[in-house]
């Protein structure tokens, strides 16, 4: 049986990752730009190379689908 889900990334396309990261386990300069907050988010290629940090999950997602990368949420 083969089965679509929209919510599942297109095989041929480039899988990344996102998931939320504390801020305060970042190093010092990127805290300081954060800015106060205390989560932020890191987009993950798949060998777990962090290739961005975003202010919200939203923003990872739609910075993943503009660069033609299929974005997977990581818990």
């Amino acid at each position: 049986m083969e089965a679509e889900y929209e919510n599942l990334p297109k095989s041929g396309k480039k899988i990344v990752y996102v998931r939320p990261v504390r801020v305060k386990d970042l190093p010092e300069g990127l805290r300081e730009q954060a800015q106060g907050m205390d989560k932020i988010y890191a987009v993950h290629d798949v060998s777990g190379e962090r290739l961005a940090l975003v202010r919200d999950r939203q923003l990872a997602f739609v910075l993943a689908r503009q660069n033609d990368l299929s974005p997977v949420n990581v818990h």
